[in-house]
């Protein structure tokens, strides 16, 4: 394995594949963190979303790209405004829950920063702007 400064330094024409990357998973803000960790010691359903979420973090350093693309025009306002997102996916939960991330990069590594998660599909419908009957 080469040093990081190699790493950094691609010859001209080069494409940096993200598997050649370092991965990493983030979380946008504190608090964020702290509601993720505080689901460990929840309810039976706070526990369960915590497993999965844990498990999404896996796959997330594995492959940023798991997620699905979420085109330009459905991104919610709050998002651009306070992160300065420029990309933004989902990772399908069961039961209709949503993992919301934005991936950050330099020719080093990845960093998917998790945003927001939801654990309802209405809650995940009414931030992006769906219908909810």
């Amino acid at each position: 394995m080469g040093s990081a400064q190699d790493s950094c330094q691609p010859e001209a024409g080069d494409k940096v594949k993200i598997d050649s990357r370092q991965k990493y998973v983030a979380f946008a803000e504190e608090s964020l963190r702290e509601a993720f960790d505080k689901l460990e010691k929840g309810t039976f359903e706070d526990k369960k979303l915590h497993g999965l979420l844990d498990g999404a973090f896996d796959d997330l350093k594995k492959d940023p790209l798991v997620g699905i693309k979420i085109p330009k025009k459905l991104w919610p306002g709050e998002y651009v405004r306070k992160y300065d997102i420029d990309n933004l996916r989902k990772y399908n939960l069961p039961n209709g829950w949503r993992l919301i991330y934005t991936l950050r990069g330099t020719q080093v590594e990845i960093v998917a920063v998790i945003l927001e998660w939801f654990a309802s599909h209405k809650e995940y419908e009414k931030r992006f702007g769906y219908k909810v009957n």
